[in-house]
């Protein structure tokens, strides 16, 4: 293991500013995440670098040492990134973004190459998104769920709508007469019967779906768990079984008659989709093209 460069930064930061939330301040990053690299590096290192004053962080005979060994090439590194980066990258900022890879491909995957800034695109749980955005690793979040993080704000700017789906050539006849008629005891035992895809990590919809539409959680495992909702739609694609997704992710397979919409519900289950940010960053204009791409695509009025 090797020591993080942002946990110098933020060390540098602490004891220039004397105070957590003044160095959080000066790095556009979450007080939390300014704590969190204090915590590591003082665990790398094995000395206690700061004593925790009530009102400020008062460097240890140790922390003295280690800032005046690290001050110089701390300064000519950052010196040599300022000026090899605007070099090579023609001072192009990097704005790293969180979301899931459905909504990415849906929404973003196109435009890629034509924006004026760096972009890294990280994949994985909403909570692990929050988080990250608090720390400062992320800079835009795109998420279903509101985190507590003090240091983060929530935009809503769409819906999705949940939805039950079938493929093609599934005949979903009568299942269709029972749900019009109201008879959703006997249409949930037809269900359970069917062959049902879902993704690692979005169980949750069919939880969630189960329970509103059926008064019950789901008894039943799926019989096919694959990578993303995309693989799903394609599997469903002139085929046969089920699957519960988000409606905007398929549009155009239902339009093109490849997959059916079966059910929205008895009343149609909604998630509202966040641009999540940190209260202060320096990249606006930059996340701000970002949110415009994809109310543009979702069509947002």
């Amino acid at each position: 293991m090797r020591w993080n460069l942002e946990w110098l930064r933020t060390f540098k930061a602490i004891y220039e500013t004397g105070t957590l939330s003044a160095a959080a301040q000066e790095l556009y990053i979450s007080q939390p995440g300014v704590s969190l690299h204090l915590n590591s590096l003082e665990a790398y290192t094995g000395y206690k670098l700061f004593d925790r004053a009530a009102r400020k962080m008062v460097p240890t005979e140790k922390g003295k040492m280690f800032y005046n060994f690290l001050i110089d090439p701390l300064k000519k590194l950052e010196q040599g990134e300022e000026l090899f980066h605007k070099r090579s990258e023609h001072d192009r900022t990097t704005i790293s973004l969180g979301l899931c890879f459905e909504t990415f491909q849906y929404t973003l995957e196109e435009h890629i190459n034509q924006l004026p800034f760096n972009l890294i695109i990280k994949f994985g749980e909403y909570p692990q998104m929050q988080q990250d955005l608090d720390n400062g690793l992320l800079d835009l979040i795109v998420t279903p769920q509101k985190g507590s993080q003090q240091n983060l704000q929530y935009q809503p700017f769409s819906k999705e709508r949940i939805i039950l789906i079938a493929g093609g050539k599934t005949d979903t006849t009568q299942l269709e007469k029972l749900l019009k008629k109201g008879n959703v005891k006997d249409a949930k035992e037809i269900l359970k019967q069917q062959l049902w895809y879902s993704t690692t990590a979005d169980t949750e919809n069919l939880r969630k779906f189960w329970l509103e539409h059926f008064g019950e959680h789901p008894d039943f495992s799926p019989n096919y768990i694959v990578p993303n909702i995309s693989s799903i739609i394609r599997c469903l694609s002139d085929s046969t079984g089920f699957s519960i997704v988000p409606d905007f992710l398929c549009k155009e397979s239902i339009a093109e008659g490849k997959i059916k919409l079966v059910w929205e519900g008895k009343k149609p289950l909604e998630n509202i989709l966040y641009f999540g940010t940190r209260k202060k960053t320096m990249y606006t204009e930059e996340i701000a093209r970002l949110q415009g791409l994809f109310i543009d695509k979702l069509d947002v009025k």
